[in-house]
């Protein structure tokens, strides 16, 4: 009886350890942290703030649409940091051709590259094709912002400038020829956000908060379509696609901000 109830307890020890090491490892495998900053950050693509020391790199090499880009094709990773205002990405890119086909940055600007950053303020998931529920901002190689908003009065879509959103720079490297150095400011607005608002405010970030967040870079060496989108996150296919970011936020990361 006592050999036995030893034995029990043994079971059930390993079975806590293993429950705990799999809740551990899922925790921190779906959830990135963004440190505070320790002053301001200029975005001007020099990066010379001592901020940034302190966060580490994430990749962006996960496929979400086209084929597998070679290493020299487009190759990327970022940091991500806060402070109250804003959220900041430090983004270096190795991209042998930089391409933006399109004058008109509403127009077909998914095959262009870009950077695209995903937000959902308060990390709730759900849909935001057609709304703010959360925002998916495609930065051009001219800095211009553009995301998806209320379909127009006859259905048809409507791509928005999002400019006061996001402010970007981005540099070549003097040490790698096919290396963009990228720096970008995101104000965080929450799904209360529409186009008609005159003077829209961004939310205050905080230790703690909890926001929905993807990266992902557009890459296109000059084709008619682009022929790599390349994300931070695994996606989970439905119906055989990858490509749900700008549809749903249920498939953005967890972003903690923490001091």
């Amino acid at each position: 009886m006592n050999s036995f109830s030893n034995q029990l307890k043994v079971l059930m020890m390993l079975v806590s350890i293993n429950i705990c090491t799999f809740e551990a490892g899922a925790f921190e495998g779906g959830q990135l942290e963004a440190k505070k900053t320790q002053g301001k950050i200029m975005i001007n693509g020099i990066v010379d703030e001592v901020s940034w020391q302190l966060a580490k790199w994430q990749p962006i090499n996960n496929l979400i649409l086209g084929s597998a880009p070679s290493v020299n094709d487009f190759s990327g990773q970022f940091k991500v940091m806060w402070d109250e205002e804003q959220l900041y990405l430090l983004v270096e890119i190795i991209d042998d051709i930089l391409f933006d086909q399109h004058a008109d940055p509403r127009y077909l600007y998914w095959d262009d590259d870009c950077l695209e950053i995903f937000l959902d303020e308060d990390a709730s998931g759900g849909d935001h094709q057609f709304n703010f529920n959360a925002f998916a901002y495609h930065v051009a190689l001219d800095n211009q912002a553009v995301d998806i908003g209320e379909k127009n009065a006859d259905g048809s879509d409507n791509f928005v400038l999002l400019n006061e959103h996001v402010t970007s720079v981005w540099r070549r490297s003097e040490s790698a020829p096919n290396k963009v150095v990228w720096e970008v400011a995101v104000r965080v607005y929450d799904d209360s956000f529409t186009m008609q608002m005159k003077n829209p405010q961004a939310v205050n970030l905080f230790n703690g908060k909890q926001i929905g967040f993807m990266l992902a870079y557009c890459d296109n060496d000059g084709s008619k379509e682009r022929e790599h989108f390349i994300g931070s996150t695994d996606i989970k296919a439905v119906n055989g696609s990858k490509n749900l970011g700008y549809i749903t936020s249920d498939v953005f990361q967890k972003l903690m901000l923490i001091k």
